[in-house]
C-alpha cells in the first residue's frame, strides 16, 4: 500500500511538473511575431477603382458587416453605406476577436499604415506589428487589382476616431498560438493580376474561394485552428448564434440527393440572393450578398454546379431550442 501511495505521489508530481512546464511555455511564447513580404500595392484616386472597391467591401467580400459595431452592422445589413469603424466582437473557443477600425484615422484606424502594410494583412494575415490574425479573411489569393481597389475605397472614407480594444485570447487561444496552430499563410502561388468579371466558372471559383469565402463556411472545419477537415463545399459547419438557435451550413455541391441547391435553376439561385435574409440570426451575410450583381451570382452558381458531387446529408440548416431533435 505504501509503495502504491508513493508511486501515485510520483505520478502526480511528474504530471504537475509537466503541466507547469506547459503553462510556462504557453505564457512565454504565445505572443509570436511573424515576417512576410509586403505586396506591391498602391491605392488609387480613380473613381472606377474606388467604385470596384466599394462594391467588394459592401458586397461579396462583406467587409463592412464585420468591421463595424453591432448596431452599425445592422444598418449596413439594411443597405446603409457606413464607414468601417470596427468594433464587432466574435466570441468563440480561443477568446474574443475584435474587428479593427479601417477608416483613414491616424490614431485609431489605418491612416498611419502604408498600402503595402494593409495589403500584407489581406494576403498573409499578419498585422503591421507582426502579430498573426485569425484566418477569417480569405483574401490571400485576391487579385492585385481587387486588393488595390479595396485599399482605394478604404482610403476614400472619412476618417473616424474609434478606438478598439485589442483581441483577447484566453489560455486555450494562447496555447494554440504558442503551438503554432494559428500562423500566417500566404497565397497559393502567385495571385492573379486581375480576374475577368464575367458569368463564368473561372470567375465564380475566384469569388467563392478568394473573395466571398463561401468555402470557409460551407466546408467542415476545425474552429480552433481553421483547418479544413472534410470535402470543401460539402457543408456541415455548425454556428451557434443567438441563445437557443444554431445553424448548420448546407451542402453546396451538386449531389442530386444531398446537395441543397443541386436542383435549383440558375434564376432560382439569383432570386434567393436578391431576396435576402429569412432567418434573423443566420450567420450568412445576406445583406451584403443581396447587393451582388447578377453577373457575380451567375458565376457563383456555374462554379458550384461544376464541383464534384459530395454525398453529405444535412438534415436541417436551422435549429431552434424548442425544436431540438426534430427534423
Amino acid at each position: 500500500m505504501k509503495k502504491l501511495v508513493k508511486f501515485l505521489g510520483w505520478v502526480i508530481g511528474i504530471l504537475g511538473l509537466v503541466i507547469l512546464a506547459f503553462v510556462s511555455f504557453v505564457y512565454l511564447t504565445w505572443d509570436k511575431k511573424y515576417e512576410a513580404p509586403y505586396p506591391e500595392a498602391m491605392a488609387s484616386a480613380d473613381s472606377a477603382m474606388i467604385a470596384r472597391g466599394k462594391y467588394l467591401v459592401f458586397g461579396p467580400a462583406h467587409c463592412a458587416g464585420c468591421h463595424n459595431t453591432t448596431e452599425r452592422s445592422a444598418q449596413v445589413e439594411l443597405g446603409m453605406d457606413l464607414e468601417l469603424i470596427g468594433g464587432a466582437e466574435f466570441v468563440f473557443g480561443p477568446g474574443i476577436l475584435r474587428s479593427r477600425n479601417l477608416t483613414p484615422d491616424k490614431e485609431t484606424g489605418i491612416g498611419n499604415l502604408t498600402d503595402q502594410e494593409v495589403a500584407r494583412v489581406m494576403r498573409y494575415s499578419i498585422g503591421h506589428d507582426g502579430r498573426p490574425i485569425f484566418p477569417l479573411m480569405p483574401f490571400q489569393n485576391m487579385s492585385d487589382e481587387d486588393v488595390n481597389a479595396v485599399i482605394s475605397y478604404l482610403r476614400s472614407q472619412q476618417p473616424v476616431k474609434h478606438p478598439i480594444p485589442p483581441t483577447e485570447y484566453n489560455f486555450m487561444g494562447k496555447a494554440i498560438l504558442a503551438l503554432g496552430l494559428i500562423k500566417p499563410e500566404g497565397p497559393d502561388g502567385t495571385p492573379p493580376k486581375r480576374v475577368k468579371v464575367e458569368a463564368s466558372e473561372v470567375y465564380g471559383k475566384y469569388l467563392a474561394n478568394s473573395v466571398a469565402n463561401c468555402v470557409g463556411c460551407h466546408s467542415p472545419r476545425d474552429l480552433m485552428s481553421g483547418e479544413f477537415i472534410g470535402p470543401k463545399f460539402s457543408g456541415g459547419l455548425l454556428f451557434e448564434e443567438a441563445p437557443g438557435e444554431s445553424f448548420i451550413t448546407p451542402n453546396l455541391t451538386p449531389d442530386p440527393e444531398t446537395g441543397y441547391i443541386a436542383n435549383w435553376t440558375e434564376d432560382t439561385f439569383v432570386q434567393r440572393f436578391k431576396t435576402g435574409r429569412i432567418y434573423e440570426h443566420s450567420p450568412m451575410p445576406w445583406g451584403s450578398f443581396s447587393r451582388m450583381d447578377e453577373v457575380d451570382l451567375r458565376a457563383l452558381y456555374r462554379y458550384l454546379m461544376s464541383l464534384d458531387p459530395v454525398s453529405n446529408k444535412i438534415e436541417k440548416t436551422e435549429y431552434m431550442l424548442q425544436a431540438a431533435g426534430s427534423n
